[in-house]
């Protein structure tokens, strides 16, 4: 879970008890934090950039244009565009237990320098260029993006000379990883077009429906018609991960479907998926999930 930093705390006014607003503001970036202190219904919010939306702490339930309202919850981002409204519930705010979420906009100018620079240095296996991420993105922050945003909190907040210069390295990585996780999504929504028009879609179909077997990188760049340096540099590039980190997210998220069914025992579940043994099995879920499958599958089963 993302935190503020103690600057925040010690510089932050409070003005208002629902959506109370402090703003850090450099060249092309801003950073809001917002903080609820009581339940409140319905309080619209808009931005007039590209905003990406990180949840501390707390439970919003988010209402958008043309998609169901969800629960927004700590650990989650949001990706929305310039003039999106927002419609926002604050179900569980308490004064001693306040609502918390940063919302950083980005200049749309900013953006797509970054795009350009991944099309110049970072060719896709099917020769489509990166473009601007699918907007009302919603997704779990993996490590890399929680790290980010946990530093640009820090710098936001410090007084640094060179703050801005810090400021906009981490914001070009943010934006590379987050198109990167963009392009997870479009692989995982099993697009007929991407699985049967992309030398990297056939993989991860492959990789899919083979989680239960033991599967190379030699294997998988050879489904991909490329030597295997080259499949290792394109895979990451375009998914952000490594090959071996891709099966393993994979694996876990089946996982998780399996533990949540109580016809399968624990020994059954790490070998539907593919992993050697249990207790390498356990390591990496509990990396991932921070809790150890049997913990998981009791938390499961007691709500």
């Amino acid at each position: 879970m993302l935190h503020l930093s103690p600057n925040h705390y010690k510089n932050r006014k409070i003005g208002t008890l629902v959506e109370n607003q402090t703003s850090y503001a450099l060249d092309h970036v801003i950073m809001h934090v917002y903080e609820t202190h009581k339940v409140a219904e319905k309080v619209a919010l808009q931005f007039n950039a590209p905003v990406l939306a990180s949840m501390f702490q707390g439970k919003k339930i988010m209402h958008l244009r043309d998609k169901q309202s969800f629960d927004f919850l700590p650990g989650e981002s949001l990706i929305l565009p310039a003039n999106e409204l927002m419609c926002i519930d604050f179900p569980i705010a308490r004064l001693d237990n306040p609502t918390q979420c940063l919302a950083m906009e980005i200049a749309e100018e900013r953006i797509l320098k970054v795009v350009q620079r991944m099309n110049e240095q970072m060719t896709r296996s099917d020769g489509r260029e990166w473009q601007l991420m699918d907007y009302n993105f919603h997704f779990t922050n993996d490590a890399s993006i929680y790290q980010i945003l946990q530093r640009l909190v820090y710098l936001f907040t410090e007084n640094h000379p060179s703050k801005e210069l810090f400021v906009d390295n981490m914001v070009q990585e943010l934006i590379v990883r987050i198109l990167q996780a963009n392009s997870r999504k479009a692989y995982a929504a099993d697009s007929s077009y991407i699985m049967s028009n992309t030398q990297l879609g056939h993989v991860v179909q492959y990789i899919k429906d083979n989680l239960d077997s033991t599967i190379t990188n030699d294997e998988l760049a050879e489904k991909a018609c490329m030597s295997i340096s080259n499949f290792y540099r394109v895979f990451k590039n375009e998914i952000g991960l490594s090959p071996v980190e891709f099966i393993n997210k994979e694996r876990i998220a089946k996982a998780v479907r399996l533990l949540q069914n109580p016809d399968f025992n624990l020994t059954e579940i790490y070998m539907a998926c593919g992993f050697s043994n249990r207790s390498y099995f356990n390591r990496v879920f509990k990396k991932s999930k921070k809790l150890s499958p049997k913990a998981y599958r009791a938390r499961f089963t007691n709500l």
